[in-house]
């Protein structure tokens, strides 16, 4: 049993791309996760830190190997697992849409279980955008991946209310990609390089300590309630080839969700000591016991992001429901 943590960089990306045909499906008992930053990510922490997939894996009598990584942006994500370089990815909304669309009757991805849901904020250090229509053509706003991150797609569900379906795009001209730290310090520089931030805690957090930053609006706003922001997805071929392992990584998941629900302080302390976070304590723990953040597994309100971008034609395929991009794992549940 071993679990190992690796810099998932371009150039092994690259490589990984490149040598995609020839790698061998990997074998029952091996997993390889890509994780991105922020507290989002907590249950991937909490399965690595107290070693719940050794514990699942051997219930199962199987021992696991695992492999952890961490990428920027939903488009790097989706290259990596398409590549077969990882085999499940942790991703917004946004890009699981976008690669179940893409590889419906081919590798045919789906999600496992819902992530995260949390309020995601837009920030600017612009005192003159009060919405989103005070944007000029000076402003730059960071998003994790320009037209795939859950953040850039919730931006264009925006526009496209304020604007109409026809000119849901019309801000994608001042997005630019940038993981959530970077743009985070970018932001409180004020150096230009960006005026505005699409978010992920804490880093929004961090970002409105600031007094000379402020929100725009955040996701619950766009979308008309709680909604799922981060989703855990894999191939078909993953899940069919190594069913136990598949089955250790859920139990694993769900445990780490209802684990962090019972013990925020507990909690914090780990997302602290996994990441090696220099953030204030009482910050992430203001983070995790705030009502709208949960990591339950069941997807809530994704159907609206999924049909809107089957409306304005960035996806061939209209899901008739959130079962169609997630696996029968969680079809009992009461999702959205």
């Amino acid at each position: 049993m071993s679990r190992h943590f690796r810099p998932l960089t371009a150039l092994s990306l690259a490589l990984g791309l490149a040598l995609a045909p020839a790698l061998p499906a990997a074998a029952e008992g091996t997993i390889r996760l890509v994780e991105q930053p922020g507290i989002s990510y907590l249950p991937f922490h909490v399965i690595r830190d107290q070693g719940l997939l050794d514990r699942h894996g051997a219930a199962k009598g199987i021992e696991i190997t695992s492999e952890w990584a961490q990428l920027s942006g939903g488009a790097a994500t989706n290259d990596a697992l398409l590549s077969g370089s990882v085999d499940i990815v942790a991703a917004g909304v946004g890009p699981l849409l976008t690669i179940w669309d893409r590889t419906r009757g081919a590798q045919n991805v789906r999600g496992i279980v819902a992530g995260a849901q949390f309020p995601f904020a837009l920030v600017t250090n612009n005192p003159k955008v009060k919405s989103i229509a005070d944007f000029g053509p000076d402003d730059r706003i960071a998003v994790p991946s320009v037209g795939v991150s859950v953040q850039a797609r919730t931006l264009q569900f925006a526009a496209a209310k304020l604007w109409g379906a026809e000119n849901f795009q019309k801000l994608d001209e001042l997005t630019v990609s940038l993981p959530h730290p970077d743009a985070t310090q970018a932001l409180l520089s004020r150096s230009g390089t960006i005026t505005a931030h699409f978010s992920n805690s804490p880093f929004q957090q961090l970002a409105l300590a600031d007094n000379g930053i402020h929100q725009v609006l955040d996701s619950f706003e766009v979308y008309g309630g709680p909604t799922t922001s981060i989703i855990i997805y894999t191939t078909e071929a993953f899940r069919e080839k190594n069913p136990l392992t598949y089955a250790a990584f859920v139990d694993a998941y769900s445990e780490a969700a209802a684990w962090i629900a019972e013990n925020p302080e507990a909690a914090a302390d780990t997302y602290i000591r996994v990441t090696g976070s220099k953030l204030d304590r009482d910050l992430i723990l203001s983070i995790l016991s705030d009502d709208r953040f949960s990591f339950d597994p069941t997807p809530r309100n994704t159907e609206a992001l999924a049909h809107f971008l089957h409306d304005v034609g960035a996806l061939k395929n209209r899901p008739e429901s959130w079962r169609d991009y997630f696996f029968e794992t969680i079809h009992d549940r009461p999702g959205s």
